[in-house]
């Protein structure tokens, strides 16, 4: 089980599937979501969280004010366990279970904040490539999230990097649509 820290559902907390996943620390959420939270880019925020697992990095966007969420996994496990957690909280979320490549190709709509939470050994170069295809917004935030041992992902042209930070094994990198 984790929990979410902050906002309407703090405290409250989600199942996470039994193996697959890599749930992100409680401390490494805390300081993404304040950096979010301090950039503007939570309040009314339409939300991709790609690689979702058990939503927790989804679900605690919607608790600090993000208006709705789409997650995506490969696995029919964290699918069956991101609807659970949905209908634990009583909240509406449009759950995909697909590749995130072949997702973000049919991507119904821009999105204000896309979560890249991978396993740690995936390349998702290519799926950063197709950052700009339509499926972000304007002045969109991303947020990957990685094992400090890999090397930074590639930013496509049209992006800017915000910052990184490291936490132990964890880094986040951070970049924001410019055109």
């Amino acid at each position: 089980m984790t929990r979410i820290i902050a906002g309407e559902f703090a405290g409250r907390r989600l199942a996470v599937p039994q193996k697959g996943t890599r749930p992100t620390s409680d401390r490494v959420r805390e300081s993404l979501f304040s950096i979010l939270n301090g950039r503007g880019a939570l309040a009314g925020a339409r939300v991709l969280d790609l690689f979702a697992g058990s939503g927790a990095l989804g679900f605690e966007a919607l608790s600090r004010g993000a208006e709705s969420l789409v997650a995506v996994d490969v696995a029919r496990a964290a699918t069956r366990i991101l609807r659970e957690n949905a209908a634990a909280l009583g909240v509406d979320v449009e759950v995909h279970q697909s590749p995130a490549a072949r997702f973000l190709r049919t991507a119904p709509r821009p999105f204000d904040l896309i979560l890249v939470d991978p396993p740690y050994e995936e390349d998702i170069d290519p799926i950063l490539e197709l950052l700009n295809a339509g499926w972000a917004a304007t002045g969109a935030a991303v947020v990957v999230e990685r094992s400090s041992r890999t090397s930074p992902p590639l930013i496509p042209d049209g992006w800017e990097p915000w910052e990184d930070r490291r936490y132990g094994e964890t880094t986040l990198w951070l970049a924001h649509a410019v055109s």
